[in-house]
């Protein structure tokens, strides 16, 4: 059989095929990870269908168990492989941050704090930790719930960047309201994590305020203070 007379279900296959995976929509992509649809309605179809439901790709990523299989011809096996390509995609791009520092491709970055943290549903406050090539050691969250200046306690980030030998350290964290302009708070926030840093010689090179949809940078803001 020729790719011409595949199915309709194989439609995005043949074009990723013959165009290459970037020409493909989010629910063209989706599709052939679904493969079939169901009776009257086609892979693509059904894509768009979970794609209105939970906004975005990345809202489906983070969708819990309950939510996803709450799909028609959506199982729990499906939830695995998604969960499967999702770890997958972010360990990529972790790699990546590895073997080069971490602001040579300050796309990855970005890319990696959405995929990591942009989905949450509560505030999560993580943090990048780097070696003196600002290539990365780990990332790790830390903190959980309102992100202001009660929840997040220097000292414990000082503690794990001591404990991993850390020359700088990236933190981030989300807003789940979708918008990811800094807040005052995030600002003060920030010059406390930064002098706290500084008593032990790791420096905090930025502080990320992550959506699903973006990731700002206070350093592109200038809101990080100079020390001299």
């Amino acid at each position: 059989m020729s790719i011409a007379d595949w199915p309709s279900d194989d439609r995005p296959r043949e074009k990723l095929l013959l165009k290459g995976a970037a020409m493909l929509s989010d629910a063209e992509l989706l599709a052939i990870f679904l493969r079939t649809g169901l009776p009257g309605k086609s892979a693509v179809d059904l894509a768009r269908q979970l794609l209105q439901r939970f906004g975005s790709l990345n809202q489906l990523f983070h969708a819990s168990l309950a939510d996803f299989t709450s799909i028609a011809g959506m199982g729990s096996a499906k939830y695995a492989q998604l969960q499967a390509v999702v770890e997958m995609a972010r360990r990529a791009l972790a790699e990546n941050l590895t073997q080069l520092p971490v602001f040579s491709d300050p796309q990855s970055v970005r890319n990696y704090l959405r995929l990591w943290l942009g989905s949450e549903a509560r505030e999560t406050f993580g943090a990048l930790f780097l070696d003196s090539q600002h290539r990365l050691i780990s990332a790790e969250c830390l903190f959980f719930g309102t992100i202001d200046q009660a929840t997040v306690h220097p000292r414990e980030l000082v503690k794990r960047g001591i404990a991993v030998n850390a020359a700088a350290v990236v933190v981030a964290h989300n807003h789940p309201s979708g918008h990811a302009e800094p807040s005052v708070a995030d600002i003060a926030l920030t010059k406390r994590l930064q002098d706290a840093l500084l008593l032990v010689d790791i420096r905090l090179l930025d502080h990320f305020v992550v959506t699903t949809a973006d990731a700002v940078s206070m350093a592109e803001r200038g809101l990080l203070h100079s020390h001299g």
